[in-house]
């Protein structure tokens, strides 16, 4: 009697916990028995591997089969499983060597001609294979995914039949080469910041927001530029590290994306529609799967047309804004992702679009007006940062206005240099910093303290809003690279929360 042991690795959230496939075979009526808690996807299985082993020229027991998949609490999901399956069955009726699966890892699905396809999920099976000091078996499209990670070795096989063959001894396949190493995204003239033509105070919030990591809100008149300042502020933003990328490309590998060579240290930018619903862009699913505000980790989050998202939808987000993750709580467990992003958002200022602009006529009232803005709650407003207008300018294309327009290189060079002073003062971005790290890395003096609490009382200002502001004059001094916090950065913090301090349409009863 031989039990055969395979090893593979389940998904749960960005973890792949291991997973031992034990089979045994004995004497009795014949069947195939998986036990586990296997969901329908890994039952189904049976049928690929018995094709699949036929198909590669071994012989299907005709005995009792038991596979169990271990340990027995963790529901399995998916075709992930289906080559460990193989094996087992394959080193249980002594076919191959049960002794050689012992230094491997296998995640792949089999064809019903033995063919190996990919998988979602190989990189985070690939890190935990490696920490695990393990070689990791995927089929030949998983490969490039499974290289990135460092210091790992994977062997690629094209059918099970060659695989057995290399287990065996008798034909050897040949171990994939570790990816190219990553280099630091260059800044291409595509989406420069310089096409958009004056707009000055809004390109100065959109450098803040950047420098800082803040939350930022355009809102204005239809054709004045917001959509082409929100999808230029990606360009601005520093490039992965190592382990950012790796993480952000484990969410992608779960979710069924692979991130192209060139893209692999460029910050993610996810812009779903406004019909997306609330699991869309939280994640959910009875099996949990990744949102777009996880598939936005470590980068940025845009949202056009922000009204037109259901309100419900965009309350969902009111959590990862605040603690950097979603938790996905179903019957059989909870499934954490991480979603540190940066949400850029775009809005008309009223249904028709035209409320406040001067160039042209608005046809709504101001209950619709009222109506249409109370789509975005308070609290999420609050999360937001900065919230700029973007007005239309009379004379956008005199020589005035379009001489000497700033490039993305080069506020990307000030960004990027706000940052470092940053990293170096508190090891993180302003965005990031707690209420008691702003009390040691961004003191007043006594007279700015009182100009900020008399700014405090006179706006009605929540606590919330009151650290807000003390971060996004953080990121203000540190542009302007001044070592403290002064008046006038308190006063542009101010002027960056406009709909706060003075809202640009109707509020209280209609008249």
């Amino acid at each position: 009697m031989i039990v055969a042991i395979a090893y593979s690795r389940a998904q749960l959230g960005i973890s792949a916990p291991l997973v031992r496939i034990e089979t045994h075979l004995t004497n009795g009526l014949p069947a195939f028995n998986l036990v586990g808690l296997p969901e329908t996807a890994v039952r189904e299985s049976k049928e690929r591997v018995r094709s699949a082993i036929l198909s590669s020229g071994f012989e299907f027991p005709t005995r009792r089969i038991t596979v169990n998949l271990a340990p027995g609490d963790l529901p399995k999901e998916g075709t992930r499983y289906d080559l460990a399956i193989a094996l087992g069955i394959l080193a249980a009726s002594v076919q191959i060597p049960h002794e050689s699966l012992a230094e491997f890892e296998v995640v792949a699905e089999l064809a019903l001609t033995g063919e190996l396809r990919h998988v979602r999920g190989v990189m985070p099976a690939a890190r935990a294979c490696q920490l695990a000091s393990r070689s990791l078996i995927v089929a030949p499209d998983n490969v490039l995914e499974a290289t990135r990670v460092r210091n790992i070795r994977v062997l690629p096989a094209p059918t099970l039949s060659a695989l057995c063959s290399h287990l065996k001894q008798t034909k050897l396949l040949t171990w994939a080469t570790a990816a190219p190493s990553s280099e630091r995204p260059a800044l291409t003239n595509q989406r420069c910041l310089s096409e958009v033509r004056g707009q000055y105070f809004a390109k100065r919030a959109h450098e803040i927001a950047a420098a800082g990591g803040h939350n930022i809100l355009f809102y204005g008149p239809p054709g004045t530029g917001k959509t082409m300042l929100a999808t230029r502020l990606a360009h601005l933003l520093a490039p992965l590290d190592d382990e950012e990328a790796y993480e952000v490309a484990a969410i992608h590998s779960i979710a069924g994306v692979q991130r192209a060579d060139e893209h692999w240290l460029v910050p993610p930018f996810r812009a779903p529609h406004h019909t997306s619903s609330a699991p869309a862009l939280v994640g959910g699913g009875s099996t949990p799967r990744p949102g777009e505000a996880s598939l936005a980790h470590r980068g940025i989050l845009f949202l056009d047309e922000l009204p037109e998202f259901g309100r419900r939808v965009l309350d969902v987000l009111r959590e990862p804004l605040e603690t950097g993750h979603v938790t996905i709580s179903r019957a059989a467990g909870t499934v954490d992702f991480p979603a540190t992003f940066q949400l850029v958002a775009a809005m008309n200022p009223c249904p028709c679009g035209y409320h406040g602009d001067p160039g042209a006529t608005c046809r709504c009232t101001p209950e619709q007006v009222r109506h249409y803005h109370s789509r975005v709650s308070g609290p999420l407003l609050d999360r937001i940062d900065i919230q700029i207008e973007v007005a239309r300018e009379r004379n956008w294309l005199s020589s005035a206005v379009t001489a000497g327009l700033e490039s993305s290189a080069s506020v990307r060079e000030r960004t990027l240099a706000a940052r470092v002073r940053q990293w170096a003062r508190q090891g993180k971005i302003n965005h990031q910093l707690s209420v008691s790290e702003l009390n040691i890395h961004a003191p007043l003096d006594r007279p700015t303290e009182k100009f900020l609490a008399h700014a405090f009382e006179h706006y009605r200002l929540n606590p919330r809003t009151y650290h807000r502001l003390m971060k996004l004059a953080r990121t203000i001094a540190d542009v302007a690279e001044c070592p403290r916090i002064s008046q006038d950065h308190l006063t542009e913090a101010l002027a960056l929360r406009r709909l706060e301090v003075a809202p640009a349409w109707p509020t209280g009863t209609k008249a």
